[in-house]
């Protein structure tokens, strides 16, 4: 049990390093929770304050995930030797992401965890890593929605896990993230019906 909630802690306190709301504070002086969606994220980040500051809040997102995970492996290497498991390394992915969209120290209101799910597909297997970031681009780039890129990216998760054989409680995992995914992009979606959604080309000119 002990194990479990160093896996949990681990990936949780890394997730909450909240890298728009940190820059967007330190050096806008802004709250992103305020602006565009009124999400803490890579994507809110590309709409509000443009593709550079995005760009960066995405990376460091990516980052810390992987950052998790790498730390898992290594901490606990002579576990995961003997156990032949990828278990750990999910629930450590799913801790950060919980992290990401729900850090303690801004009231539990954060991201979405999409840039946080691709640092723990690149950390856990690159085929899902290449496979899920080819899903997310085309989508977003035929759609013009990073909305529905991210929506694709997390049920490709799900096909992914599946297909390369990870395990019952490794598909539950992704299927929680996918559903989290689908249900932090509902005013999104809403605002795509709308019309109302800031496209990814409209972004771009910022």
């Amino acid at each position: 049990m002990g194990k479990y909630i160093f896996i949990v802690i681990i990936g949780y306190m890394l997730g909450c390093l909240q890298w728009s709301y940190i820059l967007g504070k330190s050096l806008k002086n802004v709250d992103i929770r305020t602006l565009g969606s009124g999400n803490a994220g890579a994507s809110n980040a590309v709409i509000s304050l443009g593709w550079r500051w995005g760009s960066l809040v995405a990376i460091l997102d990516i980052l810390k995930a992987i950052i998790s995970i790498l730390l898992i492996k290594y901490l606990l290497k002579d576990l995961l030797s003997v156990d032949k498991s990828d278990y750990y390394l999910y629930l450590n992915g799913l801790s950060v992401i919980l992290g990401h969209n729900h850090p303690f120290y801004m009231n539990f209101k954060g991201g979405k965890g999409t840039a946080s799910l691709i640092g723990m597909m690149i950390a856990i297997d690159r085929r899902i890593a290449i496979i899920g970031i080819i899903v997310i681009l085309l989508t977003t780039i035929i759609t013009d929605y990073i909305a529905l890129g991210s929506i694709a990216l997390a049920v490709t998760f799900i096909g992914t896990t599946v297909f390369f054989k990870y395990g019952r409680g490794n598909i539950i995992i992704a299927i929680i993230i996918a559903l989290m995914s689908i249900y932090n992009h509902i005013p999104n979606i809403k605002r795509i019906i709308e019309g109302k959604e800031l496209g990814l080309r409209m972004a771009l000119k910022m």
